[in-house]
């Protein structure tokens, strides 16, 4: 048997095929998650994202938590909505739960969804769903163009810091929440390479630590879990 030499700590939990698949090349992967989310369930919330189901509207999803959360309301329903995601993971749950055809658009990126909305002329009003913690770009874009934008915030994210007390070659990280949550409680090692799924993650990270950073190349946790096996391979 082959005997792991690189050790990498991933912030959220994996497929673990992936994990495997990097054991058999001597890469550890740890999964320990620094934040978690749930959804939103007052009655206020609840109405809003029942109206929203009878209403024909352009809506955005940039995480499955937020269809998971919509999700839970829909009640056998498909909607006339014209649907704008983030992500592949987010676009297949939508596709799965509204249609094969119901995702009219999809981006890795929020700034480079919110251009691709405000590229179609005959959009003037969207319905994002969205959690609490939601990043300013892609509402931001879509205000500067004209287009108007309904936040409806359906679930919450919540910190969950661990102690870390194992050297790692390197730590992955998939959102900016996740990064305030595990620097909360640690700090590391001035070799560890840090891995970011994104530039605000990234931007994020060098606000705790000088340590080099590797963006991800493609949108997707199993991307970046792939170009960090990749670089130490």
């Amino acid at each position: 048997m082959q005997q792991n030499k690189i050790n990498i700590l991933s912030t959220r939990p994996l497929n673990k095929s992936l994990v495997h698949e990097a054991k058999a090349v001597g890469i550890s992967i740890d999964e320990l998650s620094f934040i978690d989310t749930e959804p939103i369930q007052d009655i206020a919330t609840q109405q809003e994202i029942e109206q929203a189901y009878l209403q024909s509207s352009t809506v955005v999803f940039t995480s499955m938590n937020a269809v998971d959360a919509v999700l839970a309301w829909q009640d056998g329903q498909q909607p006339d909505w014209v649907i704008y995601c983030m992500g592949n993971t987010t676009k297949l749950l939508l596709k799965e739960n509204f249609g094969e055809h119901s995702v009219a658009g999809t981006a890795g990126y929020a700034a480079e969804l919110a251009e691709l909305i405000a590229e179609e002329s005959d959009i003037d009003e969207v319905v994002f769903f969205c959690g609490e913690q939601r990043r300013d770009e892609l509402p931001a874009i879509l205000r500067s163009k004209g287009i108007e934008v309904h936040e409806i915030f359906v679930y919450e994210t919540i910190h969950t810091p661990h102690k870390v007390s194992k050297d790692y070659h390197a730590i992955l990280f998939y959102s900016p929440s996740a990064v305030s949550s595990f620097f909360s409680n640690n700090k590391v090692p001035a070799q560890t390479i840090l891995f970011a799924i994104g530039n605000t993650t990234a931007k994020t990270i060098q606000q705790y630590c000088n340590n080099t950073i590797i963006i991800g190349k493609e949108p997707g946790k199993e991307e970046l879990v792939r170009q960090a096996m990749e670089y130490f391979s």
